[in-house]
């Protein structure tokens, strides 16, 4: 009996051993799940968060923060070679093919539409023939006699002079090429082009021709200035503000006049930038004015000029004058002008103008008098 008491908690131990065993195996039957069951048994925070791929494996760039717009295409890359506003300026002659402004006169070449007087060098019919050729001539410098270059051949390196002088007949004699070659006219990208054709001893030359020294476009300048008499231009063109920079104008200066041969002087305000911006070509004659007697006669000029209003009028006075003083003709204007001049009775009495017929010489360029009225009208 004694044995029986003591086999009966044995026995009850081991049958709850057993009892655990069994609860463990099933419960562990029970989480044995397939995977698609075993994904919905996750966090929910961990099943949020999920991969994207791209076509090609790449995990796709997140979706932007709220409030932020994300671009709509990729940003332009900004090109500071060919930006309008950041592109280096290259000297003539380089071996790039193009002929653009000289860096000592920034700016020049361009449309201004801030100063239109750059936009329309003549100073009349904007977008005429003249003023066409004169902008171009800012960005270009065609070789005349007494100009001396610098011819170099790219790969070929001499101890000798590189530096030959235009002749006076307008002959560079470059011994490589042979007989001399008339420059006069062409610009040192032609130039080079010639002598690359001419030079027979080596095989495609790499020729590169600059200016050294400007000689054959001069100008005269005299009045108040600190440095007067003749400069000379590196451009076929150049703004009337980089001349009298470089010779410095006093502060006494006020107004300038421009003789040009086959037009009628020129009379500019100083302090007005359209007029300080005229284009000077070579052959002018300046001459630099102090403050004048205050004017007592006037002359007065409506729309479709740049600068319309009351004008001073001075004996002499011819109709394409007083435009150049008002600024010149702006954009699309037209070449028609009306002037308009008062009788002695009081009535006005109108007679109109071409401009492209006095530009090109066909008809006489009109004198005014005190008191006239110009309007631009349009075209004929």
């Amino acid at each position: 009996m004694k044995n029986l008491v003591l086999a009966v908690p044995a026995l009850i131990a081991a049958l709850a051993l057993t009892s655990s065993a069994q609860v463990k195996s099933v419960a562990a039957a029970n989480n044995q799940t397939t995977p698609k069951s075993a994904a919905k048994s996750q966090n929910p925070a961990d099943a949020s968060r999920l991969r994207i791929m791209g076509p090609s494996g790449a995990t796709a760039a997140p979706a932007p923060a709220a409030g932020i717009s994300a671009p709509s295409k990729t940003p332009e890359k900004f090109d500071f070679n060919n930006h309008p506003e950041t592109s280096r300026v290259r000297r003539t002659g380089q071996p790039t093919g193009k002929e653009e402004g000289d860096a000592a006169y920034p700016g020049i070449g361009t449309s201004n539409e801030k100063n239109p007087a750059s936009a329309n060098p003549t100073g009349l019919i904007a977008g005429s023939g003249p003023s066409n050729a004169l902008m171009a001539a800012t960005q270009i410098y065609r070789i005349g006699p007494n100009d001396v270059l610098d011819i170099q051949l790219a790969g070929n390196p001499s101890r000798k002079s590189t530096l030959f002088t235009v002749l006076e007949k307008g002959l560079l004699e470059y011994p490589l090429a042979g007989d001399p070659v008339p420059v006069v006219g062409m610009t040192t990208t032609e130039i080079a082009n010639v002598l690359r054709q001419r030079i027979k001893i080596f095989e495609n030359p790499s020729v590169i021709v600059n200016v050294r020294d400007f000689n054959s476009h001069t100008v005269t300048i005299t009045g108040f200035v600190s440095a007067p008499g003749t400069k000379a231009l590196r451009r076929e063109a150049v703004p009337l503000y980089a001349i009298l920079a470089e010779v410095a104008a006093l502060p006494e200066a006020a107004r300038a006049t421009i003789t040009r041969q086959g037009r009628p002087a020129m009379v500019l305000d100083l302090k007005d930038p359209n007029h300080s911006s005229t284009l000077v070509v070579s052959g002018d004659v300046i001459k630099v004015l102090g403050v004048g007697p205050p004017p007592s006669e006037f002359f007065f000029v409506g729309e479709g000029v740049n600068s319309p209003g009351q004008k001073p009028y001075h004996v002499g006075l011819t109709l394409t004058q007083a435009i150049m003083a008002s600024g010149g003709v702006r954009m699309n204007a037209g070449s028609r002008v009306r002037v308009s001049r008062q009788r002695s009775d009081g009535r006005l009495v109108n007679e109109d103008h071409d401009l492209r017929k006095i530009q090109s010489g066909k008809v006489p360029d009109p004198l005014l008098e005190k008191g006239d009225r110009i309007e631009v009208i349009g075209t004929n």
